[in-house]
Protein backbone atom coordinates (compact mmCIF):
# COMPACT_ATOMS: atom_id res chain seq x y z
CA UNK A 1 0.00 0.00 0.00
CA UNK A 2 2.67 2.52 0.63
CA UNK A 3 4.37 1.53 -2.33
CA UNK A 4 1.33 2.35 -4.10
CA UNK A 5 1.02 6.02 -2.43
CA UNK A 6 4.75 6.77 -3.23
CA UNK A 7 3.77 5.77 -6.76
CA UNK A 8 0.80 8.22 -6.79
CA UNK A 9 3.20 10.81 -5.11
CA UNK A 10 5.65 10.70 -7.33
CA UNK A 11 2.76 10.81 -10.80
CA UNK A 12 1.82 13.77 -8.87
CA UNK A 13 5.10 15.71 -8.04
CA UNK A 14 5.80 15.12 -11.95
CA UNK A 15 2.13 17.34 -12.64
CA UNK A 16 2.45 19.45 -10.13
CA UNK A 17 6.06 20.53 -9.73
CA UNK A 18 6.25 23.00 -12.28
CA UNK A 19 3.26 24.76 -11.36
CA UNK A 20 4.46 24.98 -7.80
CA UNK A 21 7.60 25.92 -8.49
CA UNK A 22 6.18 28.85 -10.69
CA UNK A 23 3.56 30.17 -8.04
CA UNK A 24 5.92 29.55 -5.14
CA UNK A 25 8.62 32.21 -7.11
CA UNK A 26 5.99 34.82 -7.87
CA UNK A 27 5.57 34.77 -3.64
CA UNK A 28 8.95 34.86 -2.99
CA UNK A 29 10.73 36.30 -5.85
CA UNK A 30 13.67 33.61 -5.45
CA UNK A 31 13.24 30.78 -7.79
CA UNK A 32 16.04 29.26 -5.74
CA UNK A 33 13.92 29.62 -2.49
CA UNK A 34 11.07 28.17 -4.29
CA UNK A 35 12.20 24.97 -5.63
CA UNK A 36 13.89 23.81 -1.63
CA UNK A 37 9.92 24.96 -0.62
CA UNK A 38 8.70 22.80 -3.13
CA UNK A 39 11.04 20.24 -1.91
CA UNK A 40 9.65 20.59 1.73
CA UNK A 41 6.11 19.95 0.69
CA UNK A 42 7.48 17.02 -1.37
CA UNK A 43 9.36 15.83 2.20
CA UNK A 44 5.87 16.18 4.01
CA UNK A 45 3.95 14.66 1.63
CA UNK A 46 6.09 11.51 1.61
CA UNK A 47 5.81 11.65 4.78
CA UNK A 48 1.94 12.10 5.85
CA UNK A 49 0.51 10.71 2.78
CA UNK A 50 1.41 7.42 3.08
CA UNK A 51 -0.56 7.50 6.60
CA UNK A 52 -3.65 9.83 6.37
CA UNK A 53 -4.28 8.77 2.07
CA UNK A 54 -3.17 10.86 -1.02
CA UNK A 55 -5.77 14.13 -0.72
CA UNK A 56 -8.20 14.99 -2.79
CA UNK A 57 -6.49 17.56 -4.52
CA UNK A 58 -2.77 17.12 -4.06
CA UNK A 59 -1.88 19.82 -5.92
CA UNK A 60 -3.91 22.47 -3.26
CA UNK A 61 -2.14 20.46 -0.78
CA UNK A 62 1.50 20.64 -1.99
CA UNK A 63 0.82 24.58 -2.07
CA UNK A 64 -0.44 24.84 0.88
CA UNK A 65 1.99 23.10 2.77
CA UNK A 66 4.76 25.41 0.70
CA UNK A 67 3.35 28.67 1.12
CA UNK A 68 3.24 27.81 5.41
CA UNK A 69 6.70 26.85 5.26
CA UNK A 70 7.18 30.22 2.91
CA UNK A 71 5.64 32.11 6.05
CA UNK A 72 7.66 30.41 8.65
CA UNK A 73 11.00 30.78 6.75
CA UNK A 74 10.36 34.32 6.49
CA UNK A 75 9.33 34.97 10.02
CA UNK A 76 12.71 33.11 11.12
CA UNK A 77 14.54 36.05 8.97
CA UNK A 78 14.91 39.15 10.48
CA UNK A 79 16.18 40.53 7.82
CA UNK A 80 12.85 39.66 5.81
CA UNK A 81 10.36 40.69 7.55
CA UNK A 82 9.28 43.30 5.05
CA UNK A 83 8.57 40.42 2.85
CA UNK A 84 5.51 39.22 5.35
CA UNK A 85 3.62 42.44 4.13
CA UNK A 86 4.56 41.77 0.65
CA UNK A 87 3.48 38.29 0.20
CA UNK A 88 -0.04 39.13 1.33
CA UNK A 89 -2.81 38.19 3.54
CA UNK A 90 -3.32 35.32 1.25
CA UNK A 91 -0.36 33.68 2.63
CA UNK A 92 -1.85 33.75 6.25
CA UNK A 93 -1.80 30.65 7.47
CA UNK A 94 -4.61 31.11 9.19
CA UNK A 95 -6.93 31.85 5.97
CA UNK A 96 -9.20 28.96 6.20
CA UNK A 97 -10.07 28.47 2.73
CA UNK A 98 -6.59 28.72 1.36
CA UNK A 99 -6.72 24.94 -0.91
CA UNK A 100 -9.92 26.71 -2.62
CA UNK A 101 -7.77 30.21 -3.38
CA UNK A 102 -5.10 27.84 -4.58
CA UNK A 103 -7.23 25.30 -6.62
CA UNK A 104 -9.16 28.17 -8.33
CA UNK A 105 -6.29 29.81 -8.99
CA UNK A 106 -6.34 31.85 -12.56
CA UNK A 107 -2.68 33.07 -12.68
CA UNK A 108 -1.13 29.66 -12.52
CA UNK A 109 -0.94 29.70 -16.49
CA UNK A 110 0.63 32.85 -16.42
CA UNK A 111 3.09 31.89 -13.40
CA UNK A 112 4.27 28.95 -15.97
CA UNK A 113 5.15 31.20 -18.30
CA UNK A 114 7.12 33.26 -16.52
CA UNK A 115 8.89 30.81 -14.97
CA UNK A 116 9.86 29.39 -18.67
CA UNK A 117 11.40 33.20 -19.17
CA UNK A 118 13.10 32.96 -15.66
CA UNK A 119 14.68 29.61 -16.48
CA UNK A 120 16.01 30.63 -19.81
CA UNK A 121 17.15 33.91 -19.57
CA UNK A 122 20.09 35.14 -21.45
CA UNK A 123 21.67 35.85 -18.89
CA UNK A 124 22.38 31.98 -18.24
CA UNK A 125 24.78 29.69 -20.34
CA UNK A 126 22.79 27.85 -22.79
CA UNK A 127 23.90 24.55 -21.05
CA UNK A 128 22.37 26.65 -17.85
CA UNK A 129 19.08 26.77 -19.50
CA UNK A 130 18.61 23.50 -20.65
CA UNK A 131 19.26 21.80 -17.01
CA UNK A 132 17.38 24.71 -15.29
CA UNK A 133 14.69 23.96 -17.48
CA UNK A 134 14.32 20.23 -16.97
CA UNK A 135 14.75 20.62 -13.76
CA UNK A 136 12.31 23.16 -12.53
CA UNK A 137 9.59 22.52 -15.44
CA UNK A 138 10.29 19.56 -16.29
CA UNK A 139 10.35 17.75 -12.84
CA UNK A 140 13.66 15.93 -13.96
CA UNK A 141 15.97 14.98 -11.13
CA UNK A 142 19.40 16.10 -11.38
CA UNK A 143 21.03 12.60 -11.89
CA UNK A 144 17.98 12.18 -14.97
CA UNK A 145 19.28 15.30 -16.41
CA UNK A 146 23.08 14.48 -16.01
CA UNK A 147 21.90 10.62 -17.73
CA UNK A 148 20.13 12.66 -20.24
CA UNK A 149 23.33 14.99 -21.89
CA UNK A 150 25.81 12.09 -20.24
CA UNK A 151 27.18 14.96 -18.29
CA UNK A 152 28.23 13.94 -14.64
CA UNK A 153 25.76 14.30 -11.80
CA UNK A 154 28.00 16.73 -9.91
CA UNK A 155 28.63 19.11 -12.96
CA UNK A 156 24.51 19.10 -13.65
CA UNK A 157 24.38 19.63 -9.90
CA UNK A 158 26.62 23.00 -10.03
CA UNK A 159 25.55 23.90 -13.02
CA UNK A 160 21.68 24.05 -11.90
CA UNK A 161 22.93 25.76 -8.32
CA UNK A 162 25.06 28.52 -10.09
CA UNK A 163 22.02 29.19 -12.40
CA UNK A 164 19.66 30.01 -9.20
CA UNK A 165 22.34 32.09 -7.97
CA UNK A 166 22.87 34.00 -11.07
CA UNK A 167 19.54 34.86 -11.62
CA UNK A 168 19.24 35.79 -7.76
CA UNK A 169 22.25 37.75 -8.05
CA UNK A 170 20.96 39.67 -11.60
CA UNK A 171 17.67 40.12 -9.65
CA UNK A 172 15.67 38.97 -12.78
CA UNK A 173 12.33 39.95 -12.45
CA UNK A 174 9.36 37.30 -12.68
CA UNK A 175 7.47 38.46 -15.01
CA UNK A 176 6.55 37.61 -19.08
CA UNK A 177 9.00 40.38 -21.00
CA UNK A 178 7.06 43.41 -23.15
CA UNK A 179 7.84 45.29 -25.68
CA UNK A 180 11.06 44.85 -28.13
CA UNK A 181 12.59 42.52 -25.49
CA UNK A 182 10.15 39.87 -25.52
CA UNK A 183 10.68 38.73 -29.09
CA UNK A 184 14.25 38.08 -27.92
CA UNK A 185 13.45 36.63 -24.85
CA UNK A 186 11.07 34.40 -26.75
CA UNK A 187 13.72 33.62 -28.94
CA UNK A 188 15.87 32.20 -25.70
CA UNK A 189 12.69 29.79 -24.61
CA UNK A 190 12.35 28.72 -28.32
CA UNK A 191 16.57 27.55 -28.62
CA UNK A 192 16.33 25.97 -25.35
CA UNK A 193 13.15 23.48 -26.37
CA UNK A 194 14.82 22.80 -29.49
CA UNK A 195 18.07 22.21 -27.72
CA UNK A 196 16.40 20.15 -25.52
CA UNK A 197 15.01 17.89 -28.70
CA UNK A 198 17.83 17.91 -30.63
CA UNK A 199 19.49 16.37 -28.21
CA UNK A 200 17.20 13.45 -27.96
CA UNK A 201 16.42 13.62 -31.53
CA UNK A 202 19.94 12.93 -32.66
CA UNK A 203 22.42 12.33 -29.59
CA UNK A 204 25.79 14.23 -29.81
CA UNK A 205 27.60 11.66 -28.08
CA UNK A 206 27.18 8.33 -26.43
CA UNK A 207 25.84 4.86 -27.76
CA UNK A 208 22.29 5.27 -29.10
CA UNK A 209 21.23 7.33 -31.93
CA UNK A 210 18.18 9.18 -29.96
CA UNK A 211 17.28 9.68 -26.46
CA UNK A 212 13.17 9.45 -26.54
CA UNK A 213 12.31 10.63 -23.04
CA UNK A 214 14.21 14.07 -24.16
CA UNK A 215 12.24 14.20 -27.26
CA UNK A 216 9.12 13.81 -25.31
CA UNK A 217 9.42 16.10 -22.64
CA UNK A 218 10.44 18.96 -25.20
CA UNK A 219 7.25 18.44 -27.35
CA UNK A 220 5.81 18.65 -23.46
CA UNK A 221 7.21 21.68 -22.91
CA UNK A 222 6.77 22.84 -26.37
CA UNK A 223 2.47 22.32 -25.99
CA UNK A 224 2.55 23.93 -22.84
CA UNK A 225 4.41 26.91 -24.09
CA UNK A 226 1.61 26.89 -27.18
CA UNK A 227 -1.26 26.64 -25.05
CA UNK A 228 -0.04 29.72 -22.49
CA UNK A 229 1.40 32.26 -25.29
CA UNK A 230 -1.49 31.21 -28.19
CA UNK A 231 -1.23 34.45 -30.20
CA UNK A 232 2.82 33.25 -30.99
CA UNK A 233 3.17 32.58 -33.98
CA UNK A 234 6.98 30.90 -33.77
CA UNK A 235 5.65 28.79 -30.77
CA UNK A 236 3.27 27.38 -32.90
CA UNK A 237 6.22 26.56 -35.60
CA UNK A 238 8.34 24.88 -33.42
CA UNK A 239 5.60 22.94 -31.77
CA UNK A 240 4.68 21.97 -35.53
CA UNK A 241 8.60 21.36 -36.34
CA UNK A 242 9.38 18.58 -33.47
CA UNK A 243 5.71 16.98 -33.92
CA UNK A 244 6.63 16.30 -37.49
CA UNK A 245 10.29 15.27 -36.29
CA UNK A 246 8.94 13.22 -33.73
CA UNK A 247 6.42 11.20 -35.98
CA UNK A 248 9.79 9.80 -37.51
CA UNK A 249 11.82 7.77 -34.68
CA UNK A 250 9.97 4.36 -35.30
CA UNK A 251 11.47 4.52 -38.54
CA UNK A 252 15.17 6.18 -37.73
CA UNK A 253 16.38 3.23 -36.29
CA UNK A 254 16.84 -0.22 -36.73
CA UNK A 255 16.18 -3.26 -34.47
CA UNK A 256 19.57 -2.91 -33.03
CA UNK A 257 19.43 0.33 -32.93
CA UNK A 258 21.61 1.25 -35.95
CA UNK A 259 20.69 4.61 -37.71
CA UNK A 260 18.50 4.65 -40.71
CA UNK A 261 19.10 7.82 -42.93
CA UNK A 262 15.81 9.66 -44.61
CA UNK A 263 16.02 8.11 -48.26
CA UNK A 264 16.02 4.72 -46.39
CA UNK A 265 13.23 5.37 -44.26
CA UNK A 266 10.13 3.11 -44.08
CA UNK A 267 7.52 6.09 -43.55
CA UNK A 268 4.34 3.53 -43.29
CA UNK A 269 6.28 3.24 -39.55
CA UNK A 270 6.28 7.29 -39.53
CA UNK A 271 3.38 8.20 -36.59
CA UNK A 272 0.72 9.75 -38.60
CA UNK A 273 -1.21 11.26 -35.44
CA UNK A 274 1.96 13.36 -34.91
CA UNK A 275 2.02 14.41 -38.66
CA UNK A 276 -1.60 15.92 -38.52
CA UNK A 277 -0.83 17.15 -35.04
CA UNK A 278 2.19 18.84 -36.81
CA UNK A 279 0.25 20.13 -39.87
CA UNK A 280 -2.06 21.78 -37.72
CA UNK A 281 0.07 23.54 -35.75
CA UNK A 282 1.91 24.63 -38.67
CA UNK A 283 -1.52 25.61 -40.12
CA UNK A 284 -2.40 27.76 -37.09
CA UNK A 285 1.42 29.50 -37.32
CA UNK A 286 0.70 30.50 -41.18
CA UNK A 287 -2.26 32.19 -39.74
CA UNK A 288 -0.16 34.19 -37.54
CA UNK A 289 2.30 35.42 -39.19
CA UNK A 290 2.44 39.04 -40.11
CA UNK A 291 5.12 39.60 -42.83
CA UNK A 292 8.01 37.54 -43.04
CA UNK A 293 7.64 34.44 -41.57
CA UNK A 294 10.56 32.91 -38.60
CA UNK A 295 12.59 30.33 -38.79
CA UNK A 296 10.64 27.73 -36.87
CA UNK A 297 7.77 28.57 -39.01
CA UNK A 298 9.93 27.87 -42.22
CA UNK A 299 11.60 25.07 -40.84
CA UNK A 300 8.48 23.34 -39.76
CA UNK A 301 7.31 24.33 -43.37
CA UNK A 302 10.43 22.20 -44.97
CA UNK A 303 9.42 19.67 -42.85
CA UNK A 304 6.29 19.78 -43.75
CA UNK A 305 7.14 18.99 -47.41
CA UNK A 306 8.95 15.65 -46.28
CA UNK A 307 5.68 14.36 -44.45
CA UNK A 308 3.05 14.85 -47.44
CA UNK A 309 5.39 13.06 -49.36
CA UNK A 310 4.46 9.71 -49.59
CA UNK A 311 7.89 8.23 -51.09
CA UNK A 312 11.22 9.67 -50.97
CA UNK A 313 11.51 10.18 -54.42
CA UNK A 314 7.99 12.18 -54.27
CA UNK A 315 9.95 14.93 -52.00
CA UNK A 316 9.25 18.32 -53.33
CA UNK A 317 12.78 19.40 -53.21
CA UNK A 318 12.80 22.37 -55.22
CA UNK A 319 10.23 23.90 -52.95
CA UNK A 320 12.47 22.86 -49.77
CA UNK A 321 15.60 24.43 -51.60
CA UNK A 322 13.17 27.69 -52.07
CA UNK A 323 12.50 27.34 -48.29
CA UNK A 324 15.95 26.87 -47.14
CA UNK A 325 17.13 30.15 -49.06
CA UNK A 326 14.30 32.11 -47.08
CA UNK A 327 15.38 30.98 -43.90
CA UNK A 328 19.15 31.56 -45.12
CA UNK A 329 18.12 35.07 -45.76
CA UNK A 330 16.37 35.66 -42.48
CA UNK A 331 19.38 34.32 -39.88
CA UNK A 332 22.85 33.48 -40.95
CA UNK A 333 23.57 29.98 -40.23
CA UNK A 334 25.81 27.72 -41.95
CA UNK A 335 24.24 25.01 -40.68
CA UNK A 336 21.29 26.21 -42.79
CA UNK A 337 23.65 26.52 -46.13
CA UNK A 338 24.66 23.14 -45.12
CA UNK A 339 21.02 21.73 -45.34
CA UNK A 340 20.57 23.98 -48.44
CA UNK A 341 23.41 22.50 -50.26
CA UNK A 342 21.68 18.95 -49.65
CA UNK A 343 18.25 20.39 -50.87
CA UNK A 344 20.41 21.86 -54.20
CA UNK A 345 21.83 18.90 -54.46
CA UNK A 346 18.40 16.63 -54.68
CA UNK A 347 16.58 19.31 -56.94
CA UNK A 348 19.06 20.30 -59.24
CA UNK A 349 22.67 17.77 -58.99
CA UNK A 350 25.09 17.00 -56.88
CA UNK A 351 27.12 19.51 -58.70
CA UNK A 352 25.40 22.16 -57.82
CA UNK A 353 24.96 21.11 -53.50
CA UNK A 354 29.28 20.50 -54.17
CA UNK A 355 29.72 24.00 -55.20
CA UNK A 356 27.89 25.69 -52.15
CA UNK A 357 29.42 23.34 -49.79
CA UNK A 358 32.94 23.86 -51.11
CA UNK A 359 32.67 27.54 -50.33
CA UNK A 360 31.36 26.11 -46.25
CA UNK A 361 34.54 24.71 -46.10
CA UNK A 362 35.95 28.33 -45.34
CA UNK A 363 33.46 28.77 -42.62
CA UNK A 364 35.65 28.36 -39.12
CA UNK A 365 32.27 27.51 -37.11
CA UNK A 366 31.64 24.52 -39.51
CA UNK A 367 35.89 23.37 -39.36
CA UNK A 368 34.66 20.35 -36.39
CA UNK A 369 31.32 20.16 -37.17
CA UNK A 370 31.59 16.05 -38.87
CA UNK A 371 28.24 16.42 -40.49
CA UNK A 372 30.14 18.81 -43.02
CA UNK A 373 32.63 16.26 -44.20
CA UNK A 374 29.70 13.18 -44.14
CA UNK A 375 27.33 15.28 -46.58
CA UNK A 376 30.58 16.28 -48.83
CA UNK A 377 31.13 12.10 -48.90
CA UNK A 378 27.81 11.66 -49.80
CA UNK A 379 28.01 13.76 -52.65
CA UNK A 380 31.26 12.40 -53.71
CA UNK A 381 29.81 9.59 -53.70
CA UNK A 382 27.08 10.45 -56.51
CA UNK A 383 29.70 11.79 -58.13
CA UNK A 384 31.51 8.81 -58.42
CA UNK A 385 34.69 9.75 -56.89
CA UNK A 386 34.59 7.31 -54.08
CA UNK A 387 39.00 7.96 -53.03
CA UNK A 388 38.05 11.10 -52.17
CA UNK A 389 34.25 10.36 -50.67
CA UNK A 390 36.03 7.77 -48.21
CA UNK A 391 38.18 10.20 -47.07
CA UNK A 392 35.64 12.47 -46.15
CA UNK A 393 33.59 10.10 -44.50
CA UNK A 394 36.62 8.92 -42.55
CA UNK A 395 36.96 12.77 -41.23
CA UNK A 396 33.64 12.99 -40.46
CA UNK A 397 33.63 9.65 -38.15
CA UNK A 398 36.47 11.18 -36.57
CA UNK A 399 34.79 14.06 -35.81
CA UNK A 400 31.34 13.08 -34.48
CA UNK A 401 31.09 11.64 -30.76
CA UNK A 402 28.59 9.02 -31.48
CA UNK A 403 29.07 5.73 -31.23
CA UNK A 404 25.81 4.76 -33.44
CA UNK A 405 27.22 7.37 -35.81
CA UNK A 406 30.25 6.92 -36.42
CA UNK A 407 29.78 3.10 -36.99
CA UNK A 408 27.47 4.08 -40.14
CA UNK A 409 29.97 6.11 -41.57
CA UNK A 410 33.04 4.18 -41.13
CA UNK A 411 30.81 1.79 -43.07
CA UNK A 412 30.30 4.47 -45.77
CA UNK A 413 33.96 4.67 -46.29
CA UNK A 414 34.13 0.58 -45.95
CA UNK A 415 31.61 0.77 -49.13
CA UNK A 416 33.82 3.37 -50.93
CA UNK A 417 37.07 1.34 -50.70
CA UNK A 418 35.45 -1.96 -51.92
CA UNK A 419 33.76 0.41 -54.20
CA UNK A 420 37.12 2.02 -55.49
CA UNK A 421 39.11 -1.72 -55.58
CA UNK A 422 36.40 -3.16 -57.73
CA UNK A 423 37.12 -0.29 -60.12
CA UNK A 424 33.13 0.82 -59.95
CA UNK A 425 31.50 4.27 -59.64
CA UNK A 426 30.96 4.52 -56.03
CA UNK A 427 27.26 4.33 -54.58
CA UNK A 428 24.28 5.45 -55.78
CA UNK A 429 22.37 6.55 -52.53
CA UNK A 430 20.73 9.82 -51.83
CA UNK A 431 22.31 11.86 -49.07
CA UNK A 432 20.86 11.73 -45.69
CA UNK A 433 19.89 15.15 -45.05
CA UNK A 434 21.66 16.25 -41.81
CA UNK A 435 19.04 16.16 -39.05
CA UNK A 436 20.53 17.31 -36.24
CA UNK A 437 19.67 20.76 -36.99
CA UNK A 438 20.26 23.45 -33.78
CA UNK A 439 17.71 26.75 -34.08
CA UNK A 440 18.72 29.39 -36.41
Amino acid sequence: MATDTHRAIEAVWRIEAPRLIAGLTRLVHDVGAAEELAQDALVAALEQWPADGVPGNPGAWLMTTARRRAIDRVRRNETLRRKVEQVGRDLDETTPDIAAQVAEDDGIGDDLLRLMFVACHPVLSTEARAALTLRLLGGLTTGEIARAFLTPEATVAQRIVRAKKTLTAARVPFEVPQGDERAARLASVLEVVYLIFNEGYSATAGDDWMRPALCAEALRLGRVLAGLAPSEPEVHGLVALMEIQASRAAARTARGGEPILLADQNRARWDQLLIRRGLAALDRAEVLVEGQPGPYVLQAAIAACHARARRFEDTDWPRIAQLYERLAASVASPVVELNRAVALSMAFGPETGLALLDQLTAVPALHNYHLLPSVRGDFLAKLGRPVEARAEFERAAALTRNERERTLLLNRAADCARLNAAGRAGPQRSPGRPERRRPA
